[in-house]
């Protein structure tokens, strides 16, 4: 599991750092509001771990601004603040977790697992949209009724637009999901699978949308 951390406390971000990848999970570190929204747009993290009161955007920014953009990962926040009413706003803008200061260590870990779960659970087995019908455990897919014969990469890259269908999917998202390190992959690999994908779906290139310099969106039926 990854996790983003953000926390300008730099002594407590590096225990956090320390005793979560004792745990086993894997985690990136930043000390501010905006790296942090620049981070969680391109790496596919499976919790948000965000301090309040952070520097240049505070977490209910970040929260804000991730939850227009169609963002659905889990978010903790971590904060000193424990009126109820800020409790309120910050679940209100799209938090799915609050940890006032000071917390034990154990119950972040547990909180943390418990909203992987949570997600989990409510990601469906299968569903339809825009004339897919995509079956997550099978890892079948079908358009308009016609069964897509997709290798392994095509499968999640279509699951992947599909999800979030009607928004657009940064290219790096989609590259850190697929293959982990965009270092790894050739700028033109991801262009490639979509044209095959494309090509084997059959739609003349309308259900694929390119949105240039941003990624790719998959079209919602109607639109």
């Amino acid at each position: 599991m990854r996790l983003l951390i953000a926390e300008d406390d730099v002594a407590l971000a590096d225990l956090l750092g320390r005793g979560l990848r004792e745990e086993g999970f894997a985690v990136d570190l930043t000390a501010d509001g905006a790296s942090a929204l620049e981070l969680a747009g391109r790496v596919a993290f499976d919790v948000l771990v965000l301090d309040v009161m952070l520097p240049r955007l505070d977490g209910f920014a970040v929260t804000r601004i991730l939850r227009g953009q169609g963002c659905h990962t889990p978010i903790l926040f971590l904060t000193a603040r424990d009126r109820t009413a800020d409790v309120v706003s910050g679940l209100n803008l799209g938090g799915d977790d609050y940890l006032t200061k000071p917390f034990s260590f154990e119950e972040l870990v547990a909180r943390i697992r418990a909203l992987s779960r949570r997600i989990s659970a409510a990601t469906p087995a299968s569903w339809s949209v825009a004339g897919l019908y995509i079956d997550s455990e099978a890892k079948t897919a079908q358009y308009r009724g016609r069964a897509l014969h997709l290798t392994p990469t095509e499968f999640r890259l279509l699951e992947l637009l599909a999800r979030d269908a009607g928004r657009v999917v940064r290219r790096e998202r989609i590259v850190a999901e697929l293959w982990g390190d965009e270092d790894r992959v050739q700028s033109n690999t991801l262009d490639a699978f979509v044209r095959l994908l494309r090509h084997k779906v059959g739609e003349g290139g309308g259900l694929i949308q390119t949105v240039r310099g941003i990624g790719y969106s998959l079209r919602r039926e109607g639109e």
